[in-house]
């Protein structure tokens, strides 16, 4: 098999060449293994022992498990494609893993995107669909392997002994003693499993019907360096997948990709007021933090827009007028317990950690619940919720030995009704985040994420940050639960608007670096903002450069109405400077300095509260 960069060679189920056309060097590494596609059963991993070719399909055998898998096969000038056509076994899977391939490039490794670099020649591969997940089933929750600065005591900065690590974020590609393998895996999850999952140790996962490891389908490429966006560009187009673009440029080589914009809490009221500090800030991006009374429903503060989604529309075509877009910030499939979804009458999809049954009739004012298993309820959540037919009620803790009972309920729980209750009843405990919100199910997720669609597709708002994205882990699929709701979303937006709305989020994966337009990492709250989160920023830019991902850096530095100058942490660089004459003349130098300003590879994301005086410019890099 061949593309116009590569040659490939594939004898007994195995890769055995990945030769570069011109230098003739093969970037398959010897001595290793590298399956075209391996296979799991009862936990063990097993791979083939022969196969037999035709046409452009491949039936590979695994004999120990009386397996036989038929694989098709396309070769484009740009890449070479395998797809899972039919499965024949004596044993049931449980999933299948596309290599790992082993090759012999190390020296940039793309640990999200999948693509690994020499300074001559790139090796990559591509997930399909969504059911495909890059990186290798390490964990049963199929969450991906990655530093977050959130999982450590503090969140001012890197903590110091991971200081001179690589932030890394997933395992699609991963560095080896002799460069590197790509790897991508399936999962068939028509049964329901009960596995630690995220931050529980037990947790039930429904079973999903996705047709299984039937359709699994990656793009596997080689190119020279330099080619590699083009490529995957490409690559999107041929296969289907997102391609978001701005301006009728691709977004990963748009430069606008990464534009500055104005984070200010405009109202119908004050949008005027807003958009006059948006056009003397020379910028094109007007962002609110927080425009939502509660989220799952997403209706808007009544004090900012009295006229709901109209108003926040009316906003948008006011922006418009002065070629202004607008974006919103969003916390996802976080639910608010002042939500609908929640109060008064409970959704039946909110995420369950598990179930068990009442071991008793309880009245409506019972403070103690005897339940017949414990083991979902000794994980101690942030809200200790349970869902009893249409009552909330939390606990304060379980007994210690059974009779099991939870101790000191509050029932009816956020505004839901106080009821009895029929001996045999099923008691769900409910999954919830430290911010005190509940979560969704795949089926509300994906609910949730079309209403955020909706939202954007009537209000015309074109920038969105998928903040605390992490939540769809419990859904109980891993990356595979965020790319299902970042997709429904995209899906759902209006056509018009369909790959041209700006887009960011808490976390990154492997499918959905197609869906974003970009990655905007480091907090300033922790620290104050210029001290916050900053060598974590720092570490980010090798992360995106590994990763094929525009850059975005924020650096604050902060002028105020006193004649104090300003602060920054780049001392009395020439790009200090350049911000001491904004500080003198703003307006002008809005206007007149951002080319001199862009030889630094700035944008700037400028923070403005509409009643301070204090002003904070958050620079980009």
């Amino acid at each position: 098999m061949q593309t116009s960069f590569i040659d490939c060679v594939i004898e007994n189920g195995f890769l055995k060449s990945l030769q570069d056309k011109n230098s003739g060097q093969n970037y398959i590494a010897p001595n290793e293994l590298s399956p075209l596609l391996s296979i799991r059963v009862g936990g063990k991993t097993f791979l083939p022992n022969s196969m037999e070719v035709i046409g452009s399909e491949m039936m590979i055998h695994y004999n120990q498990t009386g397996t036989q898998i038929k694989v098709g096969s396309c070769e484009l000038d740009t890449h070479l494609t395998f797809e899972i056509i039919s499965v024949e076994s004596d044993c049931p899977l449980e999933l299948v893993v596309w290599g790992p391939y082993s090759t012999t490039i190390g020296q940039v490794i793309g640990d999200t995107i999948g693509v690994v670099r020499s300074s001559r020649f790139a090796i990559g591969i591509q997930s399909l669909n969504q059911k495909t997940l890059g990186g290798f089933p390490e964990t049963e929750d199929d969450i991906t392997p990655s530093y977050s600065i959130f999982d450590q005591d503090s969140y001012t900065d890197i903590s110091s002994d991971f200081q001179q690590e690589k932030i890394f974020r997933g395992n699609t590609a991963k560095g080896t003693d002799f460069g590197s393998v790509l790897q991508a895996y399936c999962r068939n999850r028509s049964r329901e499993r009960m596995i630690p999952n995220w931050n529980y140790e037990t947790y039930t996962v429904p079973a999903f019907e996705d047709g299984g490891i039937i359709g699994s389908k990656i793009a596997l490429f080689g190119c020279p360096t330099q080619k590699v966006l083009d490529i995957i560009g490409s690559i999107e187009i041929a296969e289907g997948l997102p391609h978001p673009t701005i301006n009728g440029q691709w977004a990963k080589e748009s430069y606008e990709a990464t534009a500055a914009y104005l984070i200010a809490d405009f109202s119908e009221g004050n949008i005027h007021q807003a958009l006059e500090l948006v056009k003397k800030a020379g910028l094109s991006y007007l962002y609110h933090s927080s425009p939502f009374k509660n989220w799952g429903h997403f209706e808007l503060k009544p004090e900012l827009f009295p006229n709901g989604w109209d108003g926040f529309k009316n906003c948008v075509k006011t922006a418009a007028k002065s070629d202004v877009q607008i974006g919103f910030h969003t916390l996802s499939n976080f639910v608010t317990t002042n939500d609908p979804y929640v109060t008064p009458v409970p959704d039946r999809r909110l995420a369950k950690v598990g179930s068990t049954y009442l071991k008793d009739h309880i009245d409506d004012i019972q403070t103690d619940i005897w339940i017949e298993n414990p083991i979902f309820f000794k994980q101690e959540t942030e809200l200790n919720a349970i869902l009893i037919e249409n009552e909330l009620i939390s606990y304060e803790k379980i007994s210690h030995q059974a009779p099991w009972k939870l101790i000191n309920c509050r029932r009816g729980a956020w505004g839901t009704d106080p009821s009895p209750h029929a001996k045999g009843c099923q008691v769900g405990k409910l999954a919830d985040h430290s911010y005190k919100v509940f979560l969704t199910d795949l089926n509300l997720s994906k609910e949730i994420s079309e209403r955020i669609a909706d939202f954007c597709s009537y209000t015309g708002a074109t920038q969105i940050s998928f903040d605390g994205l992490e939540g769809n882990f419990s859904t109980g699929l891993g990356q595979y639960g965020r790319t299902l709701f970042t997709m429904a979303w995209y899906e759902k937006l209006d056509p018009h608007l369909r790959g041209k709305v700006i887009n960011d989020a808490s976390n990154p994966g492997h499918f959905n670096w197609h869906v974003y337009t970009r990655m905007n990492w480091g907090e300033p709250w922790y620290a104050g903002f210029r001290e916050s989160q900053t060598q974590y920023r720092l570490k980010n830019q090798d992360y995106f450069s590994r990763n094929l991902m525009p850059h975005i850096y924020q650096d604050t530095l902060q002028y105020s109405t006193k004649n104090d100058g300003i602060k920054s942490r780049f001392g009395n660089s020439e790009q200090v400077q350049i911000f001491e004459n904004a500080y003198r003349d703003p307006e002008d130098w809005c206007h007149n300095k951002l080319q001199h300003a862009a030889k630094y590879s700035y944008s700037l994301l400028v923070r403005f509260s509409l009643f301070q005086t204090l002003r904070t410019v958050s620079v980009c890099l």
